[in-house]
């Protein structure tokens, strides 16, 4: 599978009990802000705003984007012309996972037509003129405070694609005193050979989507390559440290298989916790979460279950051991809402289904409020839990 959309994009679910949430224990979905050009991810900053990061638009080459989002719903660019293409589907694919450490903002940048489609279904050739040369990367956003706060943004031009790509740091300015500089963390393979007969350049497209990070080492989920990259933050290199087998597929539809597709990655008690989001037909049980050792790369079932989990998140207040998945559909051929689950004890509770194609999610500690990406509405909606969920 090549794209998020084919590859990252009733039941009993097997091996757990499905439990519906009991009424006013969470608001329900809360528009947040709206208009925004496929959120993929989302991280809370220092400044008590929210950072989303934008795939980009339809159509248009290069509209990549980072918002900022105040609480109140209010949105500022803060970075406009990132790397963004349409991929072998059609839909447009860039800036998607995010993280932040102090004041710089850590952004992944997915395939966007790095590949075309071949002449058979299935097939990926490889583009020889992508419109960005930072596809399958990591770019470090160095932001001061007054950057992030300032209502005018900054623009990635051209020129600058090319620079970064290059290996040279990229100083914006948005014509105040304010700056923005830009370097690459590491550009990972846009793809890897997978010939086939009569088809000796086809190619598998690496499509990375989210990322963490533990000491210098980065850890990041590719799709489309159905690994975990690690990444050395000081040089830049990278190698493979887990990768995922095909997954059956029980339903009389479909292949016999589909691939993987880690898609969410996150750090809980020094283990690497990552949603394998499964590709068609989506069948429901199927998804799961896995834990993955950091230094060895041995990874086991943790969650299972599930329906495409595509964000994990450790539950920071209430049951120990408790987590939250973020499911994007919750019936086959992504069809049925999008789910917000918390898994305790084996226990899987439906939290809310008011979510529409859900794509990550972030927590205000605080609060307990999380914060929701929707890419089809390009919205951020809020779920507010009940005062006995977090705690005081």
């Amino acid at each position: 599978m090549q794209t998020y959309k084919r590859s990252c994009f009733a039941a009993v679910l097997a091996g757990a009990i499905v439990v519906v949430s009991a009424g006013n224990v969470w608001a329900q979905c809360s528009e947040l802000t709206s208009g925004l050009r496929f959120p993929l991810g989302i991280v809370g900053s220092n400044q008590g705003n929210l950072l989303v990061a934008e795939t980009g638009s339809a159509g248009i080459p290069n509209s990549g984007r980072i918002s900022v989002v105040g609480l109140n719903g209010t949105r500022r660019t803060l970075l406009d012309g990132l790397p963004s293409g349409a991929n072998d589907v059609g839909d447009p694919s860039g800036p998607a996972g995010l993280l932040m450490r102090g004041r710089t903002l850590y952004v992944v940048i997915g395939i966007g037509d790095s590949g075309l489609p071949g002449p058979a279904p299935l097939t990926l050739l490889q583009n020889p003129h992508p419109s960005s040369p930072l596809f399958s990367s990591v770019l470090a956003i160095h932001l001061s405070a007054s950057g992030e706060e300032g209502t005018g943004g900054f623009v990635l031009e051209p020129a600058h694609h090319s620079a970064l790509a290059g290996g040279q740091k990229v100083e914006l300015s948005n014509g105040g005193a304010d700056r923005l500089t830009i370097e690459m963390v590491t550009n990972l393979p846009d793809s890897t050979p997978a010939p086939l007969p009569g088809l000796p350049l086809n190619i598998r497209g690496s499509n990375p989507f989210a990322l963490v990070a533990l000491g210098d080492l980065f850890y990041v989920t590719d799709g489309g390559q159905n690994v975990v990259w690690r990444v050395d933050t000081a040089t830049g290199d990278f190698s493979v440290l887990a990768s995922f087998s095909p997954i059956a597929n029980p339903l009389p539809f479909g292949p016999p298989s589909t691939d993987a597709v880690p898609t969410g990655i996150r750090l809980s008690n020094g283990e690497l916790l990552v949603t394998l989001f499964t590709g068609f037909p989506f069948a429901p049980g199927t998804s799961l979460v896995e834990q993955v050792d950091p230094p060895t790369g041995i990874h086991t079932a943790f969650l299972t279950g599930l329906t495409t989990a595509i964000d994990v998140l450790p539950v920071t207040s209430g049951h120990a051991n408790s987590y939250f998945v973020l499911q994007h559909a919750s019936a086959p051929v992504l069809s049925g809402p999008g789910q917000l689950v918390e898994i305790s004890d084996g226990i899987q509770t439906v939290v809310e289904s008011c979510l529409t194609r859900p794509t990550s999610m972030t927590q205000d500690k605080k609060t307990g409020t999380l914060y929701v990406t929707e890419i089809v509405n390009g919205r951020v909606v809020s779920l507010t839990p009940a005062p006995s969920r977090h705690a005081p």
